[in-house]
């Protein structure tokens, strides 16, 4: 699901309202699982089989990070960061770079005149999987460096990870400053909701009308670099510039 479709409008309004019902009527934890349920639900739209990472990824991080707090030994702390560690990059590693590092294995084997018959495989990269790794990765390790005492609360670290506003495109929070955020109750603001509707608004604004349009003559230009001089590609590189602020800013 992307933000600028009719999809993500007609999820947005029907959790926009269910969201603060719960939040006066019900407890934290309900307000979570709805955060939880919602995020799910807009992660799952495009590929529902990677919602198994990214539970598996915050459920091994939320018992790991309870395990660090609790060692009584430095190398206990030490092996329970080293197994986020290896859990998330791992993940990560798989699916972002297994293909290109078996060429390039394949590729340096051939210059010695060796022949290797390297497979790759036609692997699909999860989308946000970078985000929300780098974010479970940072609650695992500030518990060990004594920063933060880890939660207890499931629903409130898988809130944390999941959640969807900047799950597939960032920022990538802190646990520190982001984490705290879950426990709080929440006050229908109508001011605060005026002035996020205007953010969001101008987000969409540089997403579809600057960047959108700014990606079409840059795309144009790069296909055929060679039937352009030198002015011209240095304007679309430019282009392409903004481009990227306006998809990541908005």
């Amino acid at each position: 699901m992307v933000f600028n479709s009719v999809a993500f409008l007609v999820f947005f309004i029907l959790f926009f309202y269910t969201y603060w019902w719960v939040c006066r009527k019900g407890t934290v934890k309900a307000r979570n699982i709805v955060l939880i349920v919602a995020s799910y639900i807009f992660y799952g739209w495009w590929d529902w089989r990677f919602l198994s990472l990214i539970i598996i990824s915050s459920l091994a991080d939320f018992l790991l990070g309870q395990y660090i707090f609790r060692a009584h030994s430095g190398s206990s702390r030490k092996t329970g960061l080293i197994l986020s560690l290896i859990l998330n990059l791992g993940l990560l590693g798989f699916f972002k770079y297994f293909n290109f590092f078996t060429e390039g294995f394949g590729e340096f084997i051939h210059l010695f005149g060796l022949d290797l018959n390297t497979r790759t495989l036609d692997i699909i990269l999860p989308v946000g999987i970078s985000f929300y790794t780098f974010q479970t990765m940072s609650y695992t390790i500030d518990i060990y460096r004594g920063k933060l005492e880890p939660t207890r609360d499931p629903w409130q670290f898988f809130a944390f990870v999941s959640f969807f506003p900047q799950l597939v495109a960032g920022p990538i929070e802190r646990a520190t400053r982001f984490l705290p955020q879950f426990e709080e109750r929440k006050e229908f603001n109508y001011s605060r909701t005026i002035s996020g509707f205007r953010l969001i608004l101008w987000g969409f604004f540089k997403k579809v009308v600057i960047a959108d349009n700014l990606g079409l003559l840059a795309d144009a230009l790069f296909a055929h670099p060679s039937d352009y001089p030198g002015l011209p590609m240095f304007l679309g590189a430019i282009l392409f510039a903004f481009q990227i602020y306006g998809d990541f800013s908005g």
